[in-house]
């Protein structure tokens, strides 16, 4: 039984909260001792504002160390954050307050006039600014309240956060992530991933999707971490000689080998560097290794799960594998009936953990449709298992583009490509892309030679996420069908695949 995921934590945090939590890209250094003291005020104001157990937290804030106590925050007083990317656009927003339905939206200064018409149109009670002059901030209202704000009990089954994870129907769904899934992943990384006390974590990751498979592995080990805002090859060669874990994606490796001056020297102090999120090429392993004398360790997850394949610590790290099922995990291969497939075999690759994620917020029918009868959740991925134990992805059942470590589904921006007068039909495809992995481009039908390519991109980096948006967009008589009708997007990838080369402007 593992209660509150926040207490778990701190079971784990140094006698001597003095120690440096964060330290962040001016050089100010937050300790534990500001994580408890801030994260316990910001806790009671929560509760001030009338949140309960149950109720929801949305974040849609830069990031910071005061982002993360604003998690914690949420998490000791049992309610649920919501972390969401401040990339996403007013529609996108819109739709997740519709849904979710939370008691407060915390933003950064900027957004303050969006979220607050989006809070009046979806209902949201309370919208506050995470800093800032005027006195609507979190900092502001908070200051002065008692900071020995008392962990909320909850069960393990209890949820902790709902992560939007985008849909193959156009809408994202909230994955409900419990305290006890949390707590067990982080415990079992932990130990996989052999954390020393003196470890310091190189944290470059997006702060929306870096608190589960970084910040909370940092918190379980009680250390520290610095804190980029973004990643940037030249800001991490400058700080590398200072750490000793980084965790990014094979996007990161590949600038970072570009670099002249990365070398074996940068990572004299390094322990380990951890790959995922997107799949990584051979040449990329090989070459990271000449270079740095450093083996990637490869690891595989979703959303839904978390982590639950890594490569071995102490053993040997396959590239185009991401290791075998971390400990307690039950992986399996099965056909298009849910039948196991003998090893070696490709199928679709379905996973049972000790804790799983409680489905998908306001979807019983999809929570139970990605549910096998015995308990394995179907992840959408087709991958095999080798002799060995590890487990391989090869594809993905949904068409999901992975463009620089983020998910994309091709049906969300084909939605909003739909939608621009002129257009007839798009399909969305990824292609290989030297830098992010996949490119988003698009293949799209249009009435008017008035429908550009640039008009297209330029709707849709007002509409989503950047990350989301096409780099190119290809216009056709028509898209190629099967006998069904439906449009045949692997005759769209093979036409298109050489449009992003190594060397071009991509």
């Amino acid at each position: 039984m593992t209660g509150n995921v926040y207490e778990a934590f701190r079971q784990r945090f140094p006698t001597d909260r003095s120690q440096p939590f964060i330290e962040d890209v001016g050089g100010n250094i937050h300790s534990y001792r500001d994580l408890e003291e801030t994260s316990g005020r910001y806790a009671r104001l929560l509760r001030r504002l009338g949140v309960k157990k149950g109720d929801r937290v949305a974040g849609q804030v830069d990031k910071s160390a005061e982002a993360v106590f604003l998690y914690l925050a949420v998490l000791r007083s049992g309610a649920i954050y919501m972390p969401l990317t401040t990339a996403y656009r007013k529609a996108e927003m819109e739709y997740f307050l519709s849904d979710a339905e939370p008691k407060v939206v915390v933003g950064d200064p900027g957004a303050e006039d969006m979220l607050g018409d989006i809070a009046t149109k979806t209902g949201v009670p309370h919208v506050l600014t995470l800093d800032g002059a005027g006195g609507g901030s979190l900092a502001d209202q908070s200051s002065g309240l008692d900071a020995d704000f008392p962990v909320v009990a909850v069960e393990d089954e209890d949820v902790c956060a709902i992560v939007y994870t985008s849909g193959t129907t156009g809408r994202p769904k909230g994955a409900m992530m419990t305290h006890g899934l949390t707590a067990w992943n982080a415990k079992v990384l932990h130990q996989a991933w052999g954390w020393r006390p003196d470890d310091v974590l190189l944290h470059t990751n997006p702060i929306a999707y870096g608190l589960f498979g970084t910040t909370n592995l940092v918190l379980m080990n009680g250390s520290g971490m610095i804190f980029l805002p973004k990643f940037d090859a030249e800001a991490v060669v400058g700080v590398l000689p200072r750490a000793t874990v980084f965790i990014g994606v094979p996007t990161y490796y590949t600038r970072l080998l570009a670099h002249p001056e990365f070398t074996a020297d940068v990572c004299r102090d390094m322990r380990l560097f951890v790959t995922g999120s997107a799949p990584l090429r051979a040449e990329i392993f090989h070459a990271f290794r000449e270079r740095t004398g450093h083996a990637l360790l490869d690891r595989y997850g979703l959303t839904e799960t978390l982590l639950f394949t890594s490569n071995p610590l102490d053993g040997e790290r396959i590239p185009d594998t991401s290791g075998p099922p971390l400990p307690g995990v039950e992986v399996r291969i099965t056909d298009a009936n849910g039948d196991r497939l003998p090893t070696g075999e490709i199928g679709m690759i379905e996973v049972k953990e000790p804790h799983m994620f409680k489905g998908y917020w306001g979807m019983a029918e999809k929570t139970a449709a990605d549910f096998r009868p015995d308990g394995f959740f179907i992840t959408g991925d087709q991958g095999r298992i080798n002799s060995n134990g590890y487990v391989s992805v090869v594809g993905r059942a949904k068409d999901v583009v992975i463009s620089g470590g983020f998910n994309v589904y091709p049906k969300e921006v084909e939605t909003f490509i739909d939608a621009i007068e002129g257009v007839d039909e798009s399909a969305v495809i990824g292609l290989p892309h030297p830098d992010f992995g996949e490119a988003v481009t698009a293949v799209v039908t249009r009435r008017g030679e008035d429908v550009t390519e640039d008009r297209i991109i330029g709707r849709l980096k007002d509409e989503i996420a950047d990350y989301k948006v096409a780099k190119r967009v290809f216009f056709v008589d028509e898209l190629p069908r099967n006998a069904l009708g439906k449009v045949e997007k692997k005759v769209l990838r093979e036409r298109y695949h050489g449009t992003f080369k190594i060397g071009g402007d991509g």
